[in-house]
């Protein structure tokens, strides 16, 4: 007697709010990732324009296609909304897809701020359903393996971290990301290259018990690459933290902005019987690809390979390694697990609220000058 055949699992449909067939994170990191994954298929899309959400149906191969995300959330075929638009209209975009009812993975930052983000937290959990923050660094193969080896005692007791990384080099924005020099519109400096690397840190060696930052602008006129036009900027091009952690480590990370060069990222964990030494070409650890080196004692660190086991965790994402979409496809097929599973390893809101905390107390400190708890 043979068994029957396992029956695969229904795919998850996905609704993208914010595709343009031309640019953007829809196009260079969800669409990539969510086509590698047999577990998810893209349903549905909306754009600006009739005209662009035409142009996105007919590249990605989507028929069913909106200007109004109304429309979108409300596809019963949809199961998970996508939302990667810009920030200023997350709060909008989250609310609407919570209200009818469907799991959400949201770009980070999830809110201009705090109280945006609580307010969709809030929503997600009197909803009951299922969500996830872009802070897919969390999924990086690297990562993972930092937190494996420090979980197995390479580093010994870690006594403090250091991280530097690099935002935006040269005095230049793209158009599409002009935007961000705007303080109030809640993506720049603070949120997006720091709430990435901070979130990473945290996620590894614990949160902050307290912490002291400068916030600065250097640099307070940025130049718009497409027509040379100078425009005065708002949001701070330099942060510095330092804080101690609640395992007692010392901690401090300055990321800059608008250099000419200097170092892309580093991030150095350093214990009583070793150090950990990551580095990337930029701050935003989820996107760039990272490199782990280790050292005992007072050797110079050499480089760890990661093992295969993690990296080959997701096969169907192979492809994609050292991609944009590689790490974001990793959140995604871990989100699938979550949900099926009743598991939580991806961000959610509640997550992202915690990180929105934290940003909230560096902003206190640095127009304080106190020594604050987040």
């Amino acid at each position: 007697m043979t068994s029957a055949p396992a029956v695969p699992e229904p795919a998850l449909g996905v609704g993208i709010v914010g595709v343009s067939p031309v640019r953007g994170w829809a196009a260079t990191a969800h669409i990539p990732a969510l086509r590698a994954l047999p577990n998810y298929q893209i349903r549905a899309l909306s754009a600006h324009t009739a005209e662009s959400a035409r142009a996105a149906g007919e590249l990605f191969g989507v028929s069913a296609v909106f200007t109004d995300h109304e429309q979108l959330v409300t596809q019963p075929g949809v199961d998970v909304v996508a939302v990667t638009v810009k920030v200023p209209r997350h709060r909008e975009l989250v609310t609407a897809a919570l209200a009818a009812g469907k799991a959400v993975y949201c770009e980070w930052p999830l809110g201009r701020d705090l109280d945006d983000a609580r307010a969709m937290a809030a929503l997600a959990a009197g909803q009951g359903v299922r969500t996830a923050v872009g802070l897919q660094a969390r999924q990086a193969p690297a990562v993972q393996f930092v937190q494996q080896l420090l979980s197995e005692g390479y580093v010994g007791e870690v006594l403090s971290t250091t991280m530097v990384g690099l935002s935006v080099p040269g005095g230049v924005v793209g158009q599409p990301n002009a935007y961000m020099v705007d303080k109030a519109n809640g993506a720049n400096l603070l949120t997006i290259a720091v709430g990435h690397s901070l979130d990473t840190l945290s996620h590894v060696l614990g949160e902050f018990a307290d912490l002291s930052a400068v916030s600065d602008l250097r640099r307070p006129l940025i130049t718009i690459d497409e027509t040379g036009e100078q425009v005065v900027k708002t949001a701070a091009d330099q942060i510095a933290v330092i804080g101690t952690l609640t395992s007692g480590a010392t901690a401090s990370v300055h990321v800059r902005e608008a250099v000419a060069g200097g170092t892309g990222f580093l991030w150095e964990i350093n214990g009583t019987h070793g150090t950990l030494r990551i580095t990337a070409d930029a701050a935003v650890p989820g996107i760039y690809p990272l490199t782990v080196a280790g050292a005992h004692g007072r050797n110079e660190p050499a480089e760890l390979a990661v093992p295969a086991a993690l990296a080959q965790k997701w096969p169907a994402l192979t492809s994609l390694d050292g991609a944009p979409a590689y790490n974001v496809g990793r959140a995604y097929a871990a989100f699938a697990a979550d949900i099926d599973n009743g598991t939580h390893t991806v961000p959610d809101f509640a997550d992202a609220v915690a990180r929105h905390e934290v940003i909230a107390a560096i902003e206190r400190s640095a127009a304080t000058g106190d020594r604050v708890k987040p």
